[in-house]
């Protein structure tokens, strides 16, 4: 049965708005003037309107219905009830009215609506592609297919929470060091666009010759003065440029090859990617999904492009009938760790137990190799912060000490 919101005028005068269930706009209005409200406006609740509106305003004025924590925490509260023996009609319908933002209420509610009308939650999922990927429908239709739909949300849940604990741990890392360089950035240009020609202004009229030093900073001063403007806007344009060539496939995968290969970071996010890729294919193994079609979905997880070749090629390899660890383990770009464990889970048969475990250790030492990069990044940019500040203070104080001896 299609959902409908609305807003009506009740006996008092006030404005109602919410959403409701029924065959057609008429069969709703007829529906509502039955509660003694007054219809003003009954709008069917699709795709689009679920998620915030269509088109330009959509894309550039709101973001998703649920963020990252938002989905993990509504996925645990569909799991808590569905394992509970409600069934997922009257979960949906109970986590509708509970909703307390309107966007969110019309999307359950175009959910509810689906369910209701014969489709398969993963289906009804699918109707929203902004919102729910095609991982989580994957796995959700993995579950309904298996009948155990409880467990699967409460598997998906626990790799939706951990994928988030580990992102909010990187981003912390990277916090202070960003901060901190853009702090010393606008420092620095302050004192050299403008204290720099200020001081120099009082040696100005002075007919002895200025120390190298000070030469050097008012020459970079007056660069910053004068083409400061243009700077800036090669930098603007390097930068779309880089964007632009980074959309470019070849390019992009070279790129990103080439990046695994830098010291720390390239290691950091190696194992970010390994991780991610682990966990993914252990979630979609668990649920019984087929592994070439988890295979493939892991895969496009893996924001390194040349590490999602190397899985691909890993699938076409495990699909001409090579075992999974061995496929992984000629691809150098995965951590031998997957591998092994990889081995292990066929070996024993416990293959999404063992992938799960690495993903544990993989994303354990993302987390330990992020802090140590932070640990030492810190310290480095201050210190670089107080050696421009001390060259800079130094190009002022020299003419001035240059003055004193030549009084003396």
């Amino acid at each position: 049965m299609p959902a409908y919101s609305f807003e009506a005028l009740d006996a008092q005068g006030q404005t109602r708005k919410g959403v409701m269930e029924a065959d057609t706009a008429k069969a709703a209005r007829g529906l509502l003037r039955a509660q003694a409200l007054v219809p003003l406006a009954v709008e069917p609740v699709n795709a689009s309107a679920a998620s915030g509106g269509s088109g330009l305003r959509t894309t550039l004025w709101e973001g998703r219905v649920f963020n990252a924590t938002g989905l993990a925490i509504w996925t645990r509260q569909v799991a808590g009830l569905v394992t509970s023996g409600l069934p997922l009609e009257r979960a949906l319908t109970a986590l509708t009215d509970e909703a307390e933002d309107e966007r969110q209420r019309n999307l359950l509610a175009s959910l509810r609506a689906e369910v209701n009308a014969g489709s398969t939650f993963a289906k009804a999922l699918a109707q929203h592609p902004r919102e729910f990927s095609p991982i989580y429908t994957a796995v959700i239709g993995a579950g309904e297919q298996s009948g155990s739909l409880g467990a699967v949300l409460e598997r998906l849940a626990d790799d939706l929470e951990e994928r988030q604990a580990l992102q909010s741990k990187l981003i912390g890392a990277a916090l202070y060091p960003a901060i901190v360089t853009l702090v010393a950035i606008a420092i620095v240009l302050f004192l050299v666009g403008y204290v720099v020609p200020q001081v120099a202004n009082v040696f100005a009229g002075s007919k002895r010759a200025l120390p190298f030093l000070t030469v050097a900073m008012l020459a970079i001063s007056g660069m910053v003065r004068d083409y400061g403007w243009a700077m800036l806007i090669a930098i603007i344009m390097i930068a779309i440029g880089a964007r632009t060539a980074y959309a470019n496939a070849l390019f992009r995968q070279k790129f990103d090859a080439a990046f695994l290969k830098l010291p720390m970071v390239g290691s950091l996010a190696r194992g970010y990617n390994a991780a991610r890729f682990a966990s993914t294919l252990a979630m979609l193994a668990a649920a019984g999904v087929p592994i070439l079609r988890a295979l493939q979905a892991a895969a496009e997880t893996l924001n390194n492009t040349a590490m999602r070749a190397d899985a691909l090629d890993a699938l076409v390899m495990v699909r001409e009938g090579a075992p999974l660890a061995s496929a992984l383990g000629q691809k150098k770009r995965f951590p031998g760790l997957l591998s092994m464990f990889a081995r292990l889970g066929e070996q024993t048969g416990q293959l999404p137990l063992m992938l799960q475990r690495a993903a544990k250790q993989l994303s354990t030492e993302v987390q330990r190799r992020a802090m140590a990069l932070a640990t030492i990044l810190e310290p480095l940019l201050i210190v670089a912060m107080g050696l421009v500040v001390m060259l800079i203070v130094l190009a002022v104080l020299l003419p001035i000490i240059q003055l004193n001896q030549f009084a003396k």
